[in-house]
């Protein structure tokens, strides 16, 4: 598969990394030197220095050979143009563009397949902040994805100490509980992520990844020994989008905010468009300012700023001030592996959130959405059964699936499915596999159609 992406910044350069990885054909185009510069003795791609709106840089780069155009510049427009010369001039099959004024966004007569012709439309901060919404429902998760309309949760927890899974077998918690209809799918424990078995044994530190239904995720808290009250009050550092977007949607919930803004020109701004939300000119690590507005008594804490290191920073004060749970908005890949060991609950990353829409667009098979799990080690991957694909009209305990991956859950019409052994997978079910990163590509090979249906 042949891939122009244009932009390397954070989000272009790590899929053009996670793609090449895959052995993906990926061309890179950036306007900037420097970044040009990054990409070619980081990466084993090929890279083109200039402007990715450009008919005569798109050529260079292959456009009417190519399968797929993602936009991922700063720029809405450079990415606009960049899409529609992309389906004008080369009929490129797949396009995708990251676009964050909203001004273009909600008009989606313009973007649409008749116009622009942009199949897929990004934008990361407001995916992160959905994510931060979700997790603010599931109290103690560090992770949590959304399959099938919401019938089919994944969650991440952290097993804590006096928890009723530390020390138990898997194999022992499906016996013991055999309404909870619930799939341990990896077990992260130091540096090392797992599929697990039956014969696994929890432990105190690990982080774990579950498949449940949604109507039994109360049910699975208790089972793990975490508190299923209600988020009530929330602080928030970062009058940006991100930080407006969530103070309005927190307002709809009934919900007590607060948000800080140093920008005196931006609070008024945030004052005229938010109505309960209570809107503080100050900085996020004064910890008098903190002190006063009882930030002990905040069941969460969202940093969303522009600024990650300030994120970071203020996330931990908060924490050390009483805040019950801290979250982060978080980018650079080096910063990921630490955060949460120094203290932040929750790290959100954009980024992440960005990768995920755009494989499922790049994974074969017709797949319906694809989310990466563990800053990006493993992925759970949503897809259609296909009449022709191996893994249908079979026992699950004897398909030879790839080291590394499991069936999480199979949704056949209204119901859900947690499965065993003895379950089958039928044509036109939707099926949540997670697999390890090693594990993806014959994972690919399963979900399409044999040739000799053609």
């Amino acid at each position: 598969m042949k891939i122009i992406i244009i932009g390397a910044g954070e989000i272009g350069f790590n899929i053009a990394r996670k793609l090449s990885s895959e052995n993906k054909d990926v061309i890179l185009i950036d306007s900037s030197e420097e970044r040009i510069m990054s990409a070619q003795e980081c990466l084993d791609v090929q890279c083109i220095l200039g402007k990715g709106s450009r008919p005569g840089i798109l050529k260079e780069a292959g456009i009417d050979t190519a399968e797929m155009v993602i936009a991922v510049t700063d720029s809405d427009e450079v990415n606009m143009i960049a899409c529609l010369i992309a389906g004008s001039q080369s009929k490129v099959p797949i396009k995708i563009a990251r676009i964050r004024d909203p001004d273009y966004s909600s008009n989606t007569t313009i973007l649409d397949k008749e116009h622009l012709g942009i199949d897929l439309i990004i934008n990361p901060e407001r995916e992160a902040a959905d994510k931060i919404l979700r997790l603010l429902k599931v109290p103690g998760a560090t992770e949590i994805v959304e399959f099938a309309e919401g019938k089919v949760k994944l969650i991440e927890f952290l097993v804590e100490s006096g928890s009723y899974v530390a020390g138990k077998k898997l194999r022992d918690l499906k016996e013991l509980h055999p309404s909870h209809r619930v799939l341990i799918a990896s077990i992260s424990r130091g540096n090392t992520l797992i599929v697990p078995k039956g014969e696994d044994v929890v432990k105190v530190g690990d982080l774990i990844s579950l498949v449940t239904v949604d109507s039994t995720v109360s049910g699975v808290l208790e089972m793990l020994g975490k508190k299923a009250g209600r988020v009530k009050t929330v602080m928030i550092s970062g009058g940006n989008f991100v930080g407006l977007y969530l103070a309005q949607r927190l307002e709809e919930r009934g919900l007590s905010v607060k948000i800080i803004e140093g920008s005196t020109a931006r609070c008024s701004e945030l004052a005229e468009s938010l109505n309960k939300t209570i809107v503080l000119q100050g900085d996020s690590s004064d910890q008098a300012l903190l002190l006063d507005e009882n930030i002990a008594e905040a069941d969460a804490f969202l940093a969303v700023s522009k600024d990650e290191e300030a994120n970071i920073l203020s996330s931990l004060l908060a924490k050390r001030m009483g805040a019950k749970r801290v979250y982060a908005l978080v980018n650079k890949s080096s910063y990921m592996p630490v955060v949460t060991t120094i203290g932040v609950d929750v790290m959100v990353s954009p980024r992440l959130s960005a990768v995920s829409r755009i494989l499922q667009f790049v994974r074969r098979g017709k797949v319906l959405s694809v989310a990466q799990l563990d800053g990006e080690e493993a992925e759970a991957i949503e897809f259609v059964a296909l009449e022709t694909s191996e893994i249908v009209n079979k026992r699950l305990d004897t398909i030879r699936f790839p080291k590394g991956a499991i069936v999480g859950a199979v949704v056949r019409g209204e119901e859900v499915i947690i499965p065993r052994g003895n379950d089958q997978i039928l044509p036109d079910d939707r099926v949540i596999i997670f697999a390890l990163g090693k594990a993806i590509p014959k994972v690919e090979k399963a979900l399409m159609v044999k040739l000799e249906y053609f």
